[in-house]
């Protein structure tokens, strides 16, 4: 299968809400590498590699709102090189 890997900006009450270690658990569960990253307007980023129907459905999780104490507003999503990551990690 192709591998592929997607940027996604996620904005809304992301940060401060288990989100980047909910969505290290999704992403480590599909079999996906990449991170996980606070920024500083607020929003989270996050970088996803592996399989189009794993990335998709982290994709879809993110935007269904992601754990239960965030609220997702928007997830913006553009195409992303491919880095060479062993694993999904948290980055700070």
């Amino acid at each position: 299968m192709a591998k592929v890997s997607i940027a996604a900006y996620v904005y809304g009450r992301v940060q401060g809400v288990g989100f980047r270690f909910s969505t290290l658990h999704q992403a480590t569960g599909l079999g996906l590498t990449g991170y996980a990253k606070n920024l500083e307007d607020g929003s989270v980023e996050v970088l996803a590699c592996g399989e189009q129907e794993k990335v998709d459905q982290l994709l879809a999780w993110l935007k269904q709102g992601g754990p239960k104490h965030a609220q997702v507003d928007r997830v913006l999503t553009e195409p992303a090189a491919p880095g060479n990551y062993t694993d999904f990690k948290i980055k700070y």
